[in-house]
């Protein structure tokens, strides 16, 4: 339920491609508003005691209620109050003390009441905002708020299923009844890359408050994009809303491609039709559902079966309301807090902070790592993990939670790092051998890839000397004051050595060898 309110601010210039420079000087502007649906993670439905988890047999997990039996009622779920109160807290809403729940009315087959249970009038919680960082390869990066105008309980459809062999529908019921919170975002967003960052971030927190456990994949987030042009000045455009993308990465790609869509458009003296799109991930394009040319009518009314819901404000309540007073001292440490700490107490840059709060994994192996082995620099560690163990996921096109490397593993590295057992450029081939041989110990891994750091005073002398014999000029230049000349010869000591004689030996090594007498 996308709010169509008008904002005044003007938006900065959103694409530089090439084949749109012409509508870059025009100064288009680009809007995007999103509308994101988080499936609350209880054990039971909105309105009902069925069952919530995923993967459940068809239609196993539906009650009378979902199934729309007349004469059942709904009984509201308090554990979907109390998270939706949690959330509303975390993203700085204002709590209403009562708010009420409608019937939003329409008609399809897999809702089978001809109606859904929402918030539309007054909802939960209202005029919020979520600021977070945006951060896009190659440059700089920047905060972006924006403003959360509806946070609302509202309970899921069911789906249904298309067998094009059989030319038929059918209609599974579980997730009919599912407890969702609605958050509807002002268009405050202005790329792709934004709108992904945001809801990267609403997933952090999320996942923080363990309100959500936003597995994309399983539905249990789904985000709507609604995205309009227009030049500066001038009125919000046509807008056309692309439903159910199915991924963080996915919502940058989709909102990209209908900015540049609606840009093409126009430019041509064709106008923007007012439709709903679908992402086809495997081409890469949006494609038309339906349009939305006639406002449907959803004939909101109050539900007649739900009493207001109140919330108690006070701080003691013994009348058995959800206490919110009590909820916001169980908030844990949310994700810029952290990034906070990160730079305030562990010294690390801004960019450092957000890519480790980002990939909670690789935040997990900093903070034990360094609680393990405090003798290794907190920059050997972050440089570590996020310039080879993230750099080698994203490569072998895994997440870190499918990598064979576990956090023992990681601390063993260090360790044989530390001890000048290995070197950087060792520690970071075992990255991949350890990730193809999990279960072999990372002394045995060393040994048999003839990993073992050149550390021995005779053997790196007997290599400085070898180099030296090899490179006079290099030698030379050296002696008459071209200091500069020195890594040369450490690169050849490197090669000669196949990159494991220890660096900081060579260079002393280096220098004693050719000190002028």
């Amino acid at each position: 339920m996308f709010k169509n309110i008008i904002n005044n601010r003007i938006i900065r210039n959103l694409t530089t491609q090439p084949e749109l420079s012409k509508l870059t000087k025009r100064k288009w502007k680009s809007v995007v508003g999103l509308e994101v649906h988080a499936q609350i993670s209880t054990e039971s439905k909105l309105f009902s005691g069925s069952q919530t988890a995923f993967g459940a047999p068809l239609n196993s997990a539906v009650s009378y209620f979902d199934a729309s039996i007349p004469g059942t009622l709904p009984v509201l779920n308090r554990k979907c109050v109390e998270y939706g109160v949690k959330t509303a807290l975390a993203l700085k809403c204002c709590l209403n003390e009562i708010s009420m729940f409608d019937r939003k009315h329409y008609f399809y087959a897999d809702l089978p009441a001809g109606y859904q249970i929402t918030q539309q009038r007054s909802a939960l919680a209202n005029n919020g905002k979520i600021t977070f960082p945006v951060l896009v390869p190659g440059k700089k990066v920047y905060y972006k708020t924006a403003r959360l105008l509806q946070l609302q309980l509202e309970q899921d459809s069911g789906k249904s299923l298309h067998d094009d062999i059989l030319k038929r529908s059918l209609i599974d019921l579980n997730r009919a009844g599912l407890p969702l919170i609605e958050f509807v975002f002002a268009p405050d967003l202005e790329t792709g890359e934004e709108a992904a960052s945001l809801v990267k971030e609403l997933i952090l927190i999320l996942r923080k408050l363990k309100t959500c456990s936003c597995k994309m994949e399983e539905g249990a987030l789904r985000v709507d994009a609604n995205i309009s042009i227009h030049q500066e000045g001038d009125p919000y455009g046509m807008r056309t809303e692309v439903k159910n993308i199915g991924s963080v990465r996915n919502i940058a790609h989709a909102i990209t491609y209908e900015i540049n869509r609606q840009l093409a458009l126009v430019t041509q003296g064709n106008s923007v039709t007012n439709e709903t799109r679908a992402w086809d991930a495997e081409n890469k394009r949006t494609i038309s559902m339906r349009d939305k040319e006639v406002l449907q009518d959803y004939r909101f009314m109050p539900e007649p079966n739900l009493p207001p819901l109140r919330i108690s404000m006070a701080e003691t309540s013994n009348d058995g309301l959800v206490s919110v007073h009590q909820i916001t001292n169980e908030l844990p440490e949310l994700p810029e807090e952290t990034r906070t700490k990160l730079k305030d107490t562990y010294k690390l840059n801004n960019e450092t902070a957000i890519i480790l709060v980002n990939e909670p994994v690789l935040l997990d192996y900093f903070f034990s790592i360094i609680n393990s082995l405090p003798a290794i620099s907190n920059k050997t560690i972050t440089n570590f993990l996020i310039n080879d163990l993230l750099a080698f996921c994203n490569k072998a096109n895994i997440d870190l939670n499918q990598c064979n490397i576990t956090e023992n593993h990681l601390k063993d590295i260090f360790k044989y790092l530390h001890a000048e057992k290995i070197n950087l450029l060792a520690a970071k081939s075992l990255v991949e051998i350890v990730h193809n041989n999990p279960d072999t110990d990372i002394e045995t891994l060393i040994i048999k890839h003839d990993l073992e750091q050149i550390s021995d005073p005779v053997a790196i002398e007997e290599l400085c000397k070898k180099v030296i014999e090899k490179l006079p000029k290099a030698v030379q230049q050296y002696q008459k004051g071209k200091s500069k000349v020195l890594y040369a010869l450490v690169g050849a000591v490197a090669e000669l050595s196949n990159n494991k004689a220890n660096m900081k030996s060579v260079v002393t090594c280096l220098e004693k060898l050719l000190k002028v007498k």
